[in-house]
């Protein structure tokens, strides 16, 4: 049974999911997820409720400035809101900035079930055929496989790898994999 909330204005949907802006019955399911052990493994450390609140206020900002965020995310199948799924332009200095990043964060009981390929696959639609972006990266710990392996089922490639200025602190994440993929080579 497919509980499609039609009151809801999503930007752009998948077969299977609904991007939209964050709103603020989010954040107690945002912060549940962010405070799953699981969920944050290759994070320095869970997230409070003040860290999300924070979290989603810049994301607010940043798709009222760019047009693009981390977009809340709804399945279709259940109604439930399910994490995020979208382009995010990161702050850090690196020598392959500026970029756009793409990134995902999913509750734990909606894994393995072809979420974030899907959503990244719609996402990468967006931005290059929307947005007009060329290039799209995605980021992760070499330890995070998950992560590494949804990048590849979308088409990116490896291009690089860095130690994450962000992460020097945290020996098993620093060491990082940056994937990309330009507009010609997305896959459908």
């Amino acid at each position: 049974m497919n509980f499609i909330t039609e009151q809801l204005n999503y930007i752009f949907k998948s077969e299977r999911l609904g991007f939209r802006a964050w709103q603020a019955e989010d954040l107690p399911k945002m912060a549940a997820i962010n405070q799953d052990p699981e969920v944050m493994r290759y994070f320095p450390a869970i997230q409070s409720l003040e860290a999300t609140t924070k979290m989603i206020e810049r994301l607010q900002q940043e798709y009222l400035q760019l047009g693009f965020t981390y977009f809340a995310v709804d399945n279709f199948e259940d109604g439930n809101f399910i994490g995020f799924i979208g382009l995010h332009v990161p702050t850090f200095e690196a020598d392959f900035m500026p970029c756009v990043d793409i990134g995902w964060r999913l509750a734990r009981q909606y894994w393995n079930r072809g979420f974030a390929t899907e959503g990244a696959k719609r996402c990468l639609q967006y931005g290059f055929d929307t947005l007009g972006l060329m290039s799209v990266v995605a980021i992760a710990p070499k330890v995070n496989l998950p992560s590494i392996h949804v990048m590849q089922k979308v088409g990116m490639k490896k291009e690089l790898e860095f130690k994450h200025p962000l992460l020097l602190e945290y020996p098993y994440l620093v060491d990082c994999e940056l994937y990309k993929i330009r507009k010609r080579h997305a896959r459908r």
